[in-house]
């Protein structure tokens, strides 16, 4: 394969559908989760911080406020086209009146082409997808949706509190409206084999799925990871562990599929372990140089039939 990627990269994807390059402005939108307020628990996902994975957000000020903030930084000077991508903790459990106004909120510049939302799958339902159909006249709509991990019982150890049933669900639903689906995956969760990993790749392909975040499980401070991990209950994967698995998910899955991420990016200040984390490029130049050695690209052992 002579091409230059070995897999399908965002930034290509985004510069094919709008011309050019286009960044996302990371939005704190004041949302809780489920999983914290006592609905279904106050603990949150083990590896989930106080920030629910929106560390680097300033979010002091109102949402506006923050993307007026945005286009006043250097960040604004990189691109000429921005997507609205609200991020941390979970961007559609809230009434519709109120959803409408937070995207309203954050849709606030001629410069911002679409709209992102992180979510979870038991947090979608008929009425907050045709609301967010609504935007798609105008913007580009696509949905995040946590799935982690296919195995229900490590699911029920890192205290996700939702079902395989409830990600299909919400994908099922989600294409109902045409709107563009983004799996998240997690690689290295407590008691997790190298065969729980294929087993959610074949889950994921059986989905029509646009997109795939793929996450290296990394501890942060004060979370219940943490305490396992300086417990000695939890011991974090290696850097080698982590590029062969992210090897084996990018050439069995769909070929179809856009790679939002390979690699989550730790909180520097925050960050317990593994210490590799926070070398991006060890992670990104290690797999290109193990693809491009070993002449691998996306979707090579994609199976259609499973």
């Amino acid at each position: 394969m002579e091409n230059k990627n070995r897999f399908n990269h965002l930034n290509e994807y985004l510069k094919n559908k709008f011309g050019e390059r286009t960044l996302k402005i990371c939005i704190d939108g004041g949302f809780a989760c489920p999983n914290r307020d006592g609905t279904l628990s106050k603990n949150g996902c083990i590896f989930c911080s106080n920030k629910g994975s929106g560390e680097h957000i300033k979010s002091e000020s109102n949402i506006s406020e923050q993307v007026k903030r945005y286009f006043e930084s250097y960040k604004a000077t990189r691109a000429n086209k921005f997507i609205a991508y609200f991020q941390n903790f979970t961007n559609t459990y809230d009434s519709i009146e109120n959803l409408k106004k937070k995207y309203n909120s954050a849709l606030i510049d001629e410069r911002i082409v679409g709209l992102s939302v992180a979510t979870r799958p038991d947090c979608i339902n008929e009425g907050i997808v045709n609301l967010l159909k609504s935007y798609t006249n105008r913007y580009y709509v696509c949905v995040e949706l946590g799935l982690q991990t296919s195995n229900e019982e490590i699911g029920d150890l890192i205290n996700r509190k939702y079902s395989n049933k409830d990600f299909s669900n919400a994908v099922t639903l989600l294409n109902k409206y045409n709107i563009e689906v983004i799996a998240h995956v997690m690689v290295g969760l407590p008691n997790e084999t190298f065969e729980d990993i294929k087993n959610t790749i074949k889950f994921i392909n059986k989905h029509n799925i646009q997109g795939l975040k793929i996450h290296c499980t990394y501890i942060v401070k004060n979370t219940k990871l943490a305490d396992m991990y300086l417990s000695g209950a939890y011991t974090p994967i290696s850097l080698e562990y982590y590029l062969n698995s992210v090897t084996y998910i990018l050439t069995h899955i769909n070929p179809e599929i856009i790679i939002h991420r390979v690699s989550g990016d730790s909180p520097k200040d925050l960050l317990i372990a593994p210490e590799w984390n926070l070398h991006k490029k060890w992670i990104l130049n290690g797999l290109d140089k193990f693809m491009r050695q070993q002449d691998l690209w996306q979707g090579k052992f994609y199976d259609k039939s499973e």
